[in-house]
């Protein structure tokens, strides 16, 4: 099959696949097309909203689209290590067996990420990079594709672990989730609490999964485009002498190389499932605050004027 064909294909079943996540989850469209964006580039991402807003079923409904395996991880103050990569035991005949902990799964919903110590955010961050896990001096490669969704509740910030900066910048995008609308909250409300179930079809699998991967690295850019994403992600930086004076006023680090090459990344996928085959500047505009959102850190100036990450970076774009 050529490049030109699995992209119209692309199109078609991204369409089919929202349609069928859409039996199940009303509205949230931006949320599902960041987590979607993310998957077909083989991102991480990382889920900011409440509890309630149905974070767990959404990751759910489209692991059972894509047709792959999903396990969630509920993380609290006393998970180990090896509660979630597994560990040795002894069996019957004395022999060391590996039991896999959850670890090992196509899709991961890593909950209340900021709810458990250091060591174990480590040893998810681990797998998410590596896309394999060492124990007891043994490496097991992870099955292909393997995405971690993480979730972390903005309110009840006692007694959490908020993730440092740089493993902050290992998920491609950070997606934020909003209260539905009121008409939205009314449809939610008469689906789930009546006895109607709809039936989820799987659309892909995951080698078509690792396949669209692959075609969309493929994806040509034009110099342009990665000069502009290049530029835009240099401009977040205060510490350069080119800053313009509101980044310096506002923000007290800017994001790093991973943003410039997610930025691409996510353009090229976002390109495809539009039916271009080639990504332009609107591309990476689109999915710049996703992507940017989490990459810069504000200083007290920002915080005591109210000013929001997403102001700041629409003003760059």
């Amino acid at each position: 099959m050529s490049d030109v064909t699995a992209v119209k294909n692309l199109v078609e079943k991204h369409h089919a696949l929202k349609q069928e996540i859409a039996k199940v989850i009303v509205g949230q469209d931006v949320v599902i097309d960041q987590i979607l964006l993310s998957i077909y580039t083989g991102g991480h991402s990382l889920l900011v909203g409440v509890p309630g807003l149905a974070k767990t079923l959404m990751v759910n409904t489209i692991a059972q689209t894509l047709g792959l395996d999903f396990k969630r991880i509920q993380f609290t103050p006393d998970l180990m290590p090896s509660d979630i990569l597994g560990s040795e035991i002894l069996d019957e005949k004395r022999n060391f067996k590996f039991i896999k902990g959850p670890i090992f799964s196509n899709i991961i919903l890593a909950d209340e990420i900021n709810r458990t110590p250091p060591k174990t955010q480590a040893a998810l961050l681990e797998a998410m990079q590596e896309r394999a896990v060492t124990i007891a001096g043994n490496h097991y490669k992870l099955d292909l594709p393997y995405f971690v969704l993480a979730t972390q509740n903005p309110i009840e910030q006692e007694g959490t672990y908020p993730l440092p900066e740089a493993q902050l910048d290992r998920f491609m995008f950070a997606i934020e989730l909003q209260y539905p609308s009121v008409a939205e909250e009314i449809e939610v409300v008469k689906r789930t609490t009546s006895d109607n179930k709809p039936t989820i079809n799987a659309l892909f699998s995951a080698e078509e999964i690792v396949a669209v991967q692959l075609l969309v690295r493929r994806i040509p850019v034009p110099d342009n485009v990665v000069e502009y994403a290049v530029k835009l992600v240099n401009s977040t930086r205060p510490n350069l002498d080119t800053a313009n004076d509101y980044v310096k006023q506002y923000l007290d680090w800017g994001a790093g190389p991973r943003a410039s090459q997610n930025l691409i990344l996510a353009a090229k996928a976002r390109a495809a499932v539009n039916g271009k085959f080639s990504p332009d500047i609107e591309d990476v505009q689109a999915v710049a605050t996703g992507i940017l959102r989490h990459r810069i850190i504000k200083n007290y100036k920002a915080e005591a004027e109210n000013i929001s990450e997403e102001q700041i970076i629409a003003k760059l774009l």
